[in-house]
């Protein structure tokens, strides 16, 4: 295959899914929608309800075949994605609003359907989670698809895909994602798109790179032209040169080469050089997160985010289906410790199952979110409370509070848990009565008192993506000043150390949840720092055990102290740098 006459361009998005490939484009349009809107006579009403609730049906049905197709050319659980959909299509709100809005306007159960999917889309599009924005994309999907049915239309597929090309689309729905024939695909880079979209998730499980975020790319590409998608670091490279050919070439055989020592790695204990154990566990959000956890060898769960029951549906979950979840997980990884975090909503992150708990807020990151809204509505989360409990009898769980500013705050939450244990044992429905509570610190009002907190808990965690950033009033969601967040930053590393110093001096254990406790490169700082252990995304532990095993405890200390004596953040990230190169053989 020969390289392009024209000029390269590199363009710069997001990695997605690992790996590299060379090949030709395919590029993948898809159209809007045109929808129809008229006003249906009073007496067809009926039979264009109907209409609609057949066209559910026979949504269900496809979403039905593709996920057996998935299952086939995949495995269950990647079929596991369109459950979601179903759910979607089975989601009472959702038609139930679609059906009124029809019976005021009287307009077609087209317009009706697509006004409210689009609300829908909207609400959950401005959520700040990355993982729970893609909820958006699973109701898209799904309206797209009704809207073809009820349109009587086909919808477009990838099935046109034959010979072996690279995809290039704005963006991939699940559905068109599991039309993609694997052999013929090579890799997918989409203009929109996030790191957690459903045809990442695909990209991943059929092994062939991604890239997302890569703006207009469809504009500046067409059918033929040859491209280079670095899945590592998120590059795309238009009509590469056979320079550039060749040093990607030698880059892909490294990268497998390391990615295959890593694998190997994660069979063995996190064990540093001079003979440390570190506990290396996961972050997780589902219960069907369960696997990963076994897959990547993680000591358990350090962090289960709860809010995703929350916000996946658009009810409330009730205490039996909030404790049917967290038993799964539990059960699932007995007798390994699971670290259940209570509800963190807020402002950025509305619960669809009762919008006005919260409401909108000029500021919502310093507004009524996680604990301070759980303690204004005790009821909803003494519920969540009992079912935590209720989970601890089926293996190990240690619970922890979000956002705790003050023995205030942790005072109220420890009395409810108290409630909540005296209702169970009214019910006589047994529990872990010796089950550990711990507070996340990660406003700085928590680190700087942290003594105090020490006293009336039994172990901290560290969440270093809020800490960081209300330590520096950056908002890490503001592009202009989003350069700023630097856990390098001589204030982020001596709250850090005085975090572990007070909970050591208490005789708690501190361990680190955030993005920091994924990143090898800072893993070093924060062990020398003292941290006990950390907990991460399941598919970094691999990179981060390496690193682990190729230091010594000893080392990271000194790292530690020199990091604190700099003033310079510059500098400072230049010896963590430096370290983690060494250590790690990076070529």
């Amino acid at each position: 295959m020969e390289p392009s006459a024209q000029n390269e361009l590199v363009i710069q998005g997001s990695a997605a899914s690992k790996g590299i490939a060379y090949g030709q484009v395919f590029l993948y349009l898809q159209s809007e929608l045109e929808i129809p809107r008229y006003t249906v006579d009073p007496d067809k009403r009926v039979a264009e309800i109907a209409r609609f609730e057949h066209a559910l049906v026979v949504t269900r049905q496809q979403i039905s075949q593709i996920q057996a197709q998935v299952t086939k050319n995949l495995s269950e659980e990647e079929a596991l994605i369109f459950d979601a959909h179903q759910m979607v299509l089975e989601d009472q709100a959702l038609i139930g609003e679609t059906i009124r809005d029809f019976q005021k306007s009287g307009l077609n159960i087209e317009t009706c359907f697509n006004t409210v999917a689009q609300r829908y889309i909207q609400a959950f599009a401005e959520i700040d989670d990355e993982y729970l924005r893609e909820r958006a994309a699973d109701i898209k999907d799904v309206a797209k698809r009704v809207l073809h049915v009820l349109l009587g239309q086909t919808a477009n597929s990838l099935t046109e895909l034959v010979e072996q090309r690279i995809i290039v689309a704005h963006d991939i729905s699940p559905s068109e994602a599991a039309g993609i024939d694997r052999s013929a695909a090579l890799a997918i880079v989409t203009d929109a798109g996030s790191r957690t979209s459903h045809a990442v998730i695909v990209a991943r499980s059929m092994k062939i790179p991604a890239v997302v975020g890569v703006r207009d790319l469809t504009t500046k590409v067409k059918n033929g032209d040859w491209l280079m998608v670095d899945g590592y670091d998120g590059v795309v490279i238009v009509n590469p040169t056979e320079q550039t050919l060749f040093r990607y070439g030698k880059i892909q055989k490294a990268k497998k080469s390391f990615e295959s020592r890593l694998m190997t790695v994660n069979e063995l204990a996190a064990e540093t050089l001079d003979g440390v154990k570190i506990t290396l566990r996961a972050n997780i959000e589902k219960p069907d997160e369960v696997a990963l956890v076994k897959q990547y060898r993680a000591d358990g769960v350090g962090l289960y985010r709860t809010e995703f029951l929350f916000l996946s549906t658009n009810h409330l979950p009730t205490e039996d289906q909030q404790y049917a979840a967290y038993r799964e997980i539990v059960a699932g990884l007995a007798p390994a410790t699971v670290t259940i975090r209570t509800l963190d909503v807020g402002g950025d992150k509305p619960l669809p199952g009762d919008p006005h708990l919260i409401g909108p807020e000029a500021n919502p990151f310093m507004g009524l979110r996680a604990i301070r809204m759980c303690l204004e509505n005790p009821a909803l989360f003494k519920a969540q409370l009992r079912a935590i409990l209720r989970a601890s009898a089926h293996g190990k769980v240690d619970l922890m509070y979000p956002m705790i500013s003050g023995t205030e705050e942790l005072d109220r939450a420890n009395a409810l848990l108290d409630e909540a244990r005296a209702e169970l044992k009214e019910r006589n429905q047994p529990f872990d009565a010796t089950m550990r509570t711990g507070t996340m610190i990660e406003i700085p009002s928590a680190a700087i008192a942290g003594d105090l907190l020490a006293e009336k808990c039994d172990f901290f965690s560290i969440g270093t993506n809020d800490l960081i950033q209300y330590l520096l009033a950056i908002d890490r969601g503001n592009n202009r000043i989003a350069h700023l967040y630097d856990p390098s930053h001589p204030a982020v590393i001596r709250v850090l150390k005085q975090i572990v110093d007070l909970g050591h001096a208490a005789k708690l254990k501190v361990s680190v949840c955030g993005e920091m406790a994924g990143d090898p490169v800072f893993v070093p700082l924060l062990l020398g720092l003292g941290v006990d252990e950390l907990s991460m995304t399941p598919t970094l532990l691999p990179a981060v055990k390496f690193l682990v095993r190729a230091m010594k405890l000893s080392d990271a200390r000194k790292l530690a102290k020199d990091a604190l004596a700099q003033t310079d953040p510059k500098k400072t990230f230049a010896l963590i740098e430096a370290f983690y190169n060494e250590r790690m053989k990076v070529e």
